[in-house]
């Protein structure tokens, strides 16, 4: 048969279960819309900057069953999505990018958007497939699709030539596809790792996104192991805040003092969908046992950064399933410490209430913010963060009931993308709430996308921590420099912002008014409006990330230039 390459897209894609797309129509890819307007299963979504369709994609990903997938032209499209592309890269999420291309049947040169893209993605994609033929365009979108989601998963970019999309070409056999089968690991290590568990008095488990299918299998280890359980930042949903076992992010001195003391004195680690990252880590900041045991789908993470005494390539939770059948045939149990349980239960009441404690009247709390957040949301709502000091409070203080339920940067850690990713979990996710946290500098990148959220009556609720300036890194220069340079943001009238998107606008300017203004901001939600809520937030306070990265850092300089820096900073913190 005879077909233009629009419908051989339109038709791939819908084999492979995409619900939505994100992109701007440009000429090389007015044919692919032109058959999306056709597709009952495939909602075109127009973005306002193709950076916001590449961070809606990366959140389709990851809080749905379907791959988040972007329709970019060439060059300034694909520039433009390159920092949501880089983002599903770095933290092993699939994407499907489907690019137009220049034409190749007419022998020309300087076509407009004419660039050699495999060159310019190469360094944050997964694969690179150029399209050249009718035939090849089903195929490729497969191969891409398997290619995203096999072992650690990523982006996969797709060049289709224009003149392909445009013109009807002959194509032999239109396929079905076919889900491949599922990969076999050698599990046999998993025998040898048992016995290191059944050898160990005090285990720790430490689990990140990989593991975000397999929240009851963790749950029975750690019940069956009476471990706690820490998470990395990106994997914060993966174990629920309410079980007696769970102990925060990370567990070294950046870590919340539930985790940092429920880890002390670990003689065995067993860390599941992880890979040591510098966020995670907080700047490495921390002790691993020496024995170590590092389970991924990805081996080239193992002994990177920390070296382990067992590593398994496989993947969660087929080796979590595996695990649990050895342990459970050994009638290995330890036995319930009420103490450690007690003592987690503490350790986080006493933070919190910290947090309360010293917060100002005149100005809005963190402590009283989450305090009132987590008892308005359900368990199944969304949270979703950007890049920034609120990151490190949302992971201290929000409580996340259900896997995939936060999400948030991480490995390459890109301002602005809270704003994208909370439109698009809330239009992959209606029946639940999505909620966005994301401090002023990140607000400022991508908020014009909420004019997509009013277009699409989506009720995304935008919580703006609105203290003036890029937070974090004003108070990494403020604690050693007592200077803050380039950090400081100009004034900004959110209000203005609200305004041009066609969004509620709603101000919290201290403690008393949080219960009121989050009841009516969760109110106009649920009528499908979405709602910019301008948060005067109180950053004085540091969190125990904070103080933890800085003193981890501080401690690694040679001794002469850490006498310089702490001599400068209190001559600076004296004199002014």
């Amino acid at each position: 048969m005879k077909a233009t390459g629009g419908y051989l897209v339109r038709y791939a894609l819908e084999q492979i279960n995409v619900r939505y797309t994100f992109g701007i129509p440009g000429v090389h890819t007015t044919e692919i819309y032109d058959e999306l307007n056709k597709s009952d299963q495939i909602e075109p979504i127009l973005v306002t900057h193709e950076g916001g369709a590449s961070f809606m994609a990366d959140a389709i990903s990851r809080t749905t069953d379907s791959i988040g997938t972007i329709l970019t032209v060439p060059a300034a499209g694909t520039t433009h999505a390159a920092s949501g592309i880089a983002e599903a890269y770095l933290d092993g999420v699939p994407m499907l990018i489907i690019s137009g291309g220049i034409r190749r049947d007419s022998g020309k040169f300087y076509q407009l958007h004419q660039i050699e893209q495999e060159k310019m993605v190469e360094g944050f994609v997964k694969k690179y497939i150029l399209v050249e033929k009718h035939e090849e365009i089903i195929p490729a979108i497969y191969e891409a699709y398997d290619f995203a989601n096999d072992g650690e998963p990523g982006p996969v970019f797709v060049e289709i030539a224009s003149n392909l999309l445009l013109l009807k070409g002959e194509v032999n056999n239109i396929t079905e596809y076919k889900k491949p089968l599922p990969k076999e690991y050698d599990l046999s290590e998993l025998t040898a790792i048992a016995e290191n568990l059944g050898n160990s008095k005090k285990i720790g488990i430490y689990a990140g996104w990989g593991t975000r299918e397999c929240s009851e299998e963790l749950k029975e280890l750690a019940e069956l192991l009476n471990a706690p359980v820490s998470t990395t930042m990106q994997g914060l949903s993966v174990f629920p805040y309410d079980h007696p076992l769970h102990a925060g992010m990370g567990f070294g001195t950046s870590a919340v003092p539930a985790a940092e003391n429920a880890f002390y004195g670990c003689d065995c680690m067993l860390a599941i969908g992880v890979r040591f990252a510098e966020l995670a880590t907080g700047s490495y900041g921390i002790d691993v046992p020496e024995n170590l045991i590092h389970i991924d789908i990805n081996k080239d993470v193992f002994d990177k950064n920390y070296k382990t005494k067992h590593s398994l390539e496989a993947d969660a939770k087929v080796a979590l399933k595996g695990l649990l059948k050895i342990l459970r045939n050994k009638n290995l149990k330890y036995e319930p410490s009420s103490d450690l349980i007690s003592q987690i239960k503490t350790d986080k009441k006493k933070y919190r209430e910290e947090w309360i404690t010293e917060a100002q009247a005149n100005i809005v709390g963190p402590g009283p913010f989450f305090s009132y957040l987590n008892k308005k949301l359900n368990k199944d709502d969304f949270i979703i963060a950007d890049d920034g000091n609120h990151t490190f409070l949302t992971a201290e203080l929000a409580n996340i009931h259900q896997s995939k339920r936060y999400i948030c940067p991480t490995d390459f850690n890109a301002m602005g993308y809270c704003v994208p990713a909370t439109i698009a979990t809330k239009l992959a996710n209606p029946e639940s709430r999505a909620i966005g946290i994301v401090g002023d500098g990140g607000f400022l990148m991508t908020s014009l996308e909420i004019l997509t959220a009013a277009s699409n009556n989506l009720g995304a609720i935008f919580f703006v921590f609105h203290d003036g300036e890029l937070g974090q890194i004003s108070q990494f220069q403020k604690i050693p420099l007592n200077r803050k340079t380039c950090s400081v943001l100009s004034e900004i009238k959110i209000e203005g912002i609200a305004l041009a998107t066609g969004a509620k606008f709603l101000q919290i300017n201290n403690n008393d008014e949080i219960e009121s203004v989050i009841d009516e901001a969760l109110s106009v939600s649920d009528k499908k409006n979405p709602v910019i809520v301008d948060v005067k937030i109180d950053y004085s306070k540091k969190t125990k990330f904070t103080k933890g990265v800085v003193k981890t850092n501080l401690a690694r300089f040679p001794l002469g230039d850490k006498c310089r820096f702490i001599g400068r900073a209190v001559k600076r913190h004296i004199l002014g």
